[in-house]
């Protein structure tokens, strides 16, 4: 069996769950499927979403959920509206909006979750 074919599930944390549901529905505006007690559940374009119910979160230094996306100027915007921040790290170059170019060629921004989980938005 390969798992080539399978579908995926992207995980991520939170210590507060109402935060979180807030944040991943109202300002991402995914889809709630399911509030149980182990996990949020959200669908991201058929890619299930868990995120974990944990005591606390030590968010790792790395993006863990990304989106790819057509315009991203158009998408860093339309989050700005809704209050998501997009991160500036020193020495990347980014523009005004937060996006950074990449020596590829594709275009990344950088934002967190309520619970400091680095997600990111990319144009290819």
């Amino acid at each position: 069996m390969s798992l080539a074919s399978q579908k995926l599930v992207a995980f991520a944390a939170t210590a507060s769950p109402a935060r979180a549901r807030r944040f991943y529905r109202d300002k991402l505006g995914l889809r709630l499927i399911d509030d149980g007690p182990f996990a949020l559940v959200f669908d991201a374009n058929g890619t299930m979403l868990r995120v974990q119910r944990v005591d606390e979160v030590v968010p790792p230094p790395y993006t863990v959920v990304g989106w790819q996306v057509k315009d991203l100027g158009v998408s860093v915007a339309a989050l700005k509206k809704k209050g998501v921040k997009f991160q500036r790290y020193d020495g990347m170059g980014q523009d005004k909006l937060g996006i950074w170019t990449s020596p590829s060629g594709a275009r990344i921004a950088w934002f967190k979750d309520p619970d400091g989980n680095t997600l990111s938005l990319t144009q290819l």
